[in-house]
């Protein structure tokens, strides 16, 4: 089944689409090749303007605005654009230029956004470390993508001695004084606040977001400054009192909500990590109007003692994507919130696919919070077979998706880019069907769907039925191979306070609604969840610790 749908309640929901990374090409420059879909996105036939340019624009029309907030410190518009103007400055003297790249590594700080608009106004490429990485896993992505320059929080100090002591790299420069590198906002603060005009180019890579990693060693994807611009444009809205809350990494979509936010004339509040009680308090105290979680984090915040009584009545928008959610507790947290939630899937590599809005999230109807909602505006969608047939209304298959968004490569995996890009179709690795309606199911990412003795477990729709049980807050299902390299089911599981369930009581319930093939073999009982840095379930770790477990006992 294919389907291309106008959604009649996109415009009003755009505002949120920043959970998708919208992507593009390899390389500095958008290269020709596979898929390539010349000026999908035409610039108007004036002096090309970036996102960074517009946002500025947007900041000097009323510097006396607040922009944003971290720690207490209040942040107007103008002390924001004139940091960035300096900080480019001095960027430019310390070698940063067109085709180069800077890697951030730091928490979420004002600074380190101005640091990045002053980067992409000198048509650098920016580059994002998840901060719970190995030194390891980051010093190979920073030489992967070529530093010229790693600007650092000074609460990473330590850590960049130790990425740079195995990936050298010219510069490193510190938001703060500190023992590695040199202070940034010392070097800003010696130079003009006059505008500085953009030097990047629109097929130039504005940014490299990698991916979680979940599936694997983090990817690298690319976006366009053309790509950038236009979603912003997209994105032009006057919701000068939007309250953005941010409180998981800017290297994920909290980034693009960030600049969103700032683009709309709205002010971003900061957290510098998510913690449940902090982000109802920020909440009541900070009015917040918007607010943006995966759901293992949404699920924190609606579990948190606090969450009875703190007052939520500003929330106008509550956002999850990311991985797959509970139908069960996003119920639990509609009667919790109200009617201001709204789902979004998508893919760093697909940008944006499906939105259910809030019309859409009816506690009464289960079904519906199962799907993923309806195909985007200017998205093609087909579910397809092993051989590539489009399948049927309701029938499992990998979703293939077609769009302008799409990205075209990789950073520097060309065969990588081949096997997901085929024909003009990206293949996401993910399963569904489509409805009668046109709703979009997802059923499974295909790496993570167990093969057992007489058919496929998908790892979902078990987890769905165990966070069913009135005791369960939430589980991460995944295989593991025994000692005759079979695949045997796993539950990871989180008890609801001063739940006594156990392992026996779960299994049966499985084995009386799915069969005996659904069973787990293994039941495990935890506090918390690992996640990934993104705030994804961990499975390689979970799965990890069960072959640990399992080697131990044999």
């Amino acid at each position: 089944m294919s389907i291309s749908k106008d959604y009649p309640e996109i415009i009003g929901c755009l505002q949120q689409l920043t959970i998708f990374m919208y992507t593009t090409p390899v390389g500095p420059t958008a290269p020709a090749g596979v898929g390539r879909k010349p000026h999908i996105m035409p610039t108007a036939a004036r002096t090309f303007r970036t996102y960074a340019e517009e946002n500025l624009d947007v900041l000097s029309a009323d510097p006396a605005r607040e922009a944003l907030v971290h720690q207490g410190r209040r942040v107007t518009a103008g002390e924001f654009r004139t940091l960035v103007h300096r900080m480019a400055r001095a960027l430019c003297a310390r070698g940063v230029g067109r085709g180069t790249t800077v890697t951030l590594l730091s928490g979420n700080l004002p600074e380190i956004i101005a640091a990045r608009y002053a980067a992409n106004l000198l048509g650098a490429r920016v580059n994002y470390l998840y901060n719970k990485l190995s030194a390891e896993s980051q010093a190979a992505i920073v030489r992967d993508v070529e530093t010229q320059a790693l600007i650092v929080d000074p609460r990473y100090a330590e850590r960049a001695a130790e990425v740079t002591e195995l990936a050298p790299v010219p510069e490193v420069l510190v938001l703060g004084p500190a023992k590695v590198g040199t202070d940034l906002l010392e070097l800003a603060a010696g130079q003009s606040d006059e505008p500085f005009a953009s030097r990047a180019r629109p097929d130039d890579v504005c940014t490299i977001r990698h991916t979680g990693g979940t599936t694997g060693h983090p990817k690298g994807i690319c976006t366009t400054f053309e790509q950038a611009r236009w979603f912003h444009g997209v994105l032009q809205q006057p919701e000068s009192e939007r309250r953005q809350l941010v409180c998981t990494t800017l290297a994920h979509a909290a980034g693009l909500i960030a600049d969103s936010t700032l683009h709309a004339g709205g002010t971003v509040v900061l957290l510098d990590d998510f913690d449940p009680g902090a982000a109802l308090a920020a909440i009541e105290r900070e009015r917040i109007t918007d607010l943006f979680l995966l759901p293992p984090l949404l699920y924190q915040l609606m579990d948190h003692p606090d969450a009875r009584h703190t007052d939520t009545s500003s929330l106008r928008m509550l956002t999850y994507g990311g991985c797959q959610a509970s139908p069960a507790r996003i119920a639990d947290a509609v009667r919790t919130f109200g009617p201001v939630l709204m789902q979004g899937y998508g893919q760093n590599e697909a940008g944006g696919i499906s939105m259910l809005t809030q019309e859409d999230h009816d506690p009464e109807r289960p079904e519906r919070l199962r799907s993923a909602g309806k195909v985007l505006s200017d998205v093609e969608v087909a579910v397809r077979d092993e051989s590539g047939r489009d399948l049927p209304a309701g029938e499992h298959g990998e979703i293939c998706v077609r769009s302008d968004m799409i990205m075209q490569g990789y950073w520097k995996q060309p065969e990588l880019t081949a096997e997901v890009l085929r024909d003009g179709w990206l293949h996401t690795g993910d399963i569904g069907f489509l409805d009668d309606e046109g709703y979009l199911t997802i059923v499974d990412r295909i790496k993570d769907m167990i093969v057992v003795v007489g058919g496929h477990v998908y790892t979902t729709e078990l987890e769905d039925l165990l966070n069913s049980h009135p005791q369960v807050l939430q589980s991460a299902v995944f295989g593991v191979r025994d000692a005759d390299r079979m695949e045997r089911v796993h539950a990871t599981v989180v008890r609801a306070p001063g739940s006594d369930v156990d392992a026996r009581q779960l299994c049966e319930m499985v084995r009386a609604e799915r069969g005996a093939m659904y069973e787990p073999a293994h039941v495990t009982f935890v506090e918390t969840l690992p996640l990934t840095d993104a705030g994804k379930p961990d499975k390689k770790e979970l799965r990890r610790r069960a072959e640990q477990e399992a080697g131990a006992q044999g």
